[in-house]
């Protein structure tokens, strides 16, 4: 058994002061709330800027501290190790458990900056004579020195920013990455997690219904012990918050008006194993869709199998709403720069200033929005697209994910322009939304590396048969990206369900080289396993007329009774049928599913071309509407998402039945 962490975003609307019992509304609160988180954000500052150098870091990053002994993982505890302390302002009173929280807020952006520092130092070490070319040995002896996790985007990103710095003083590399940046950013919350009752306490008083004993000051600046009272919030869980959960101490901020209460909460969950997999699902990231899958079982063998049933995400229509969106965020982002430019050029007192002071503050907001609605929108695409993958693997009787590693995955030409599309923030998100329900379901979540899934053939699966890429598959000779022909097997299908089948190849068969990060509990294969892939349709389940015929023994199809009651043979002009043969070509029929697939002809009473795939499922339109209407099965939260539905298929017959993890009640007795 194992605890899953999750944090839900509440808002604390009204509070009351325990000592007198008044009402504190929501502005009030939130201006007091506001003065904490602001104490807490100058202290963290301090800390943060007071000891962003080499030495100090270094001290960071020993992990022993001036009395020799080794640092606690606690961060406020670290840093008063190493002798870091900080004091408020002259006459401003804050007790010790907001210094821890300061403490513990710095410490966690000091420990992030080891990592940036790690790699920074790596990319200055083995410093290319072209750094946007790269060679060979280049990236040989880059690799050999970067630091754990170091994903394509973080070295590009990290060698733009060093090239910046060399451009802007005369060819002189950084020595450090206190010279290359400056110290981060604060927020301005307030991390409980570093206290204890003396400044707030949580307690559940209902299914849907918490409460926060919290000390607030009650001015701008608190003189003494007396400018601060205990305040009570109440606190309304979200259904996502389970009955049994166990709710942790909270972190509190302040966003357009209204307490925001970010509460983290465990729940106990099934171990999911690393290895020993039969059944698994493969996801690729596509171009034409953002998720596109397959499910298959590893035989005893040690061969891949799959059901020949591609499984796809399509959510091309809100990409191009997210893509519109960024566009109009860049335009306003650009004209807020220009007024910018007009103000600093001219003063107060000149008779434009309060018109273009207005303008300035309308294109502020409409650009707050518009990000705003970004990012809400990236976050519901995300957690839809991971629901639907977790529910195929659900019904599949699926034990594990295989998932294409992001920090192999950076393409450059059409399939980069794509990808700037569905942005890697977008895919993270859906990563870590997959991880998340997966863990509710006991079942693994493990990346493979994303070099060549789509270049190379699944079905002969030796890495040297190269894929041809057409527009469809009756245009063969033409150049095309979405679909796929392999000249050496004939295969021919869509691009993305190729590459979906190599991933699931290379988990089912390199799942003995799954590591585990301990840190962040990730599992991932770095070694390339290949393999070949065969799809056969899953074997049809018997009826219950089959059934009963089975344990009756009787013919589940009887031969109706001729009218000539001697007749006691069969007609000689009717020829006799082979069993498992076709009577017209006497070909044993077989359950494996053709590699080739014929162009489907265009949806009626439809102008234009429809591109090459399977046909989409339809309805019948609501009355008083014409043209195509989705299906109602498609659960997926936006209506302008196409995705596979959901069949219940279950586990493959040679497959070994899938451990049903025990009740939540069960499961914290036992614990």
């Amino acid at each position: 058994m194992s605890r899953l962490t999750a944090t839900a975003t509440c808002t604390a609307h009204r509070a009351i002061v325990e000592q007198t019992g008044q009402l504190v509304s929501q502005p009030l609160l939130a201006e007091r709330v506001a003065w904490l988180t602001g104490l807490a954000r100058e202290l963290t500052a301090e800390i943060v800027a007071g000891r962003w150098s080499a030495a100090d870091l270094d001290a960071l990053a020993s992990g022993v501290g001036l009395d020799g002994r080794a640092l606690p993982a606690k961060g406020w505890m670290a840093v008063r190790r190493l002798g870091w302390g900080v004091s408020p302002a002259a006459g401003v009173h804050v007790c010790d458990r907001v210094l821890r929280c300061a403490q513990e807020q710095a410490a966690r952006l000091l420990r992030l900056a080891l990592h940036r520092r790690e790699l920074v130092a790596a990319i200055v070490a083995t410093w290319p004579r072209e750094p946007s070319k790269r060679t060979d040995a280049d990236w040989a002896a880059l690799r050999a020195v970067l630091p754990d996790r170091a994903g394509a985007a973080e070295i590009r990103n990290r060698t733009r920013q060093v090239r910046a710095y060399r451009d802007a003083h005369d060819g002189q590399l950084p020595a450090d990455l206190t010279e290359l940046e400056g110290p981060p950013a604060c927020a301005a919350q307030i991390v409980l997690a570093a206290a204890d009752r003396q400044l707030a306490t949580l307690e559940r008083t209902g299914e849907r219904s918490a409460r926060l004993r919290v000390k607030l000051p009650l001015t701008a600046s608190p003189a003494s012990a007396r400018d601060w009272a205990w305040h009570l919030l109440p606190i309304a869980l979200p259904p996502t918050v389970p009955a049994e959960a166990k709710l942790c101490a909270p972190t509190l901020w302040v966003a357009k008006g209204r307490v925001r209460v970010d509460l983290p909460f465990q729940t106990s969950i099934g171990f999911a194993p690393a290895t020993g997999h039969v059944i698994g699902c493969g996801f690729d990231w596509g171009l034409n869709s953002l998720l596109t899958g397959t499910i298959g079982h590893l035989t005893a063998g040690g061969r891949v199998v799959t059901d020949g049933r591609p499984l796809a995400y399509d959510a091309s229509g809100v990409s191009a709403k997210l893509h519109r969106l960024r566009a109009e965020r860049e335009h306003l982002a650009t004209k807020r720069k220009h007024q910018e430019r007009l103000l600093a050029g001219i003063t107060p007192a000149d008779p434009r200033f309060p018109a273009l002071a207005a303008a300035y503050e309308v294109i502020v907001l409409e650009h707050e929005r518009v990000c705003a609605r970004i990012r809400h929108l990236n976050k519901a695409l995300a957690w839809s697209a991971a629901r639907w993958a977790v529910d195929q693997a659900l019904a599949a009787g699926a034990t594990v994910i295989y998932l294409e590693d992001l920090a192999t995955l950076e393409a450059r030409g059409r399939r980069g322009r794509a990808n700037a599309r569905l942005s890697g923030q977008v895919r993270g998100q859906v990563v870590e939304a997959i991880r998340h329900l997966a863990a509710k379901n006991a079942i693994a979540v493990v990346t493979v590396p994303a070099r060549g899934t789509s270049k190379y053939c699944p079905r002969c699966g030796d890495g040297a048969s190269v894929l041809q890429h057409c527009p469809a598959p009756d245009r063969l000779a033409e150049r095309g990206w979405a679909w796929a022909h392999c000249p050496a097997c004939g295969l021919s299908c869509d691009r993305d369900w190729a590459a979906a089948e190599r991933i699931l190849a290379r988990g089912l068969l390199g799942q003995q080289a799954t590591r585990t990060d301990r840190t962040t509990g990730t599992r991932t294969i770095r070694q390339v396993v290949e393999g070949n892939v065969a799809r056969a349709r899953r074997p049809r389940k018997a009826t219950r007329a089959a059934r009963r015929a089975r344990r009756t023994r009787t013919d589940l199809h009887p031969r109706p009774a001729a009218r000539d009651r001697a007749k006691n043979r069969l007609t000689p002009k009717r020829p006799t049928r082979t069993p498992n043969r076709h009577p017209a070509n006497n070909v044993t029929t077989s359950s494996r599913v053709p590699d080739r697939r014929t162009v489907p002809a265009p949806p009626p009473n439809m102008g234009g071309q429809r591109p090459a795939g399977q046909a989409p499922q339809t309805t019948r339109p609501p009355a008083g509407r014409t043209g195509l209407a989705r299906d109602p099965h498609q659960r997926t939260g936006f209506h302008r998402v196409a995705a596979t539905p959901v069949l219940p298929l279950g586990p493959y017959a040679d497959s070994p039945p899938r451990p049903r993890p025990p009740d939540l009640p069960e499961m914290l007795r036992q614990t």
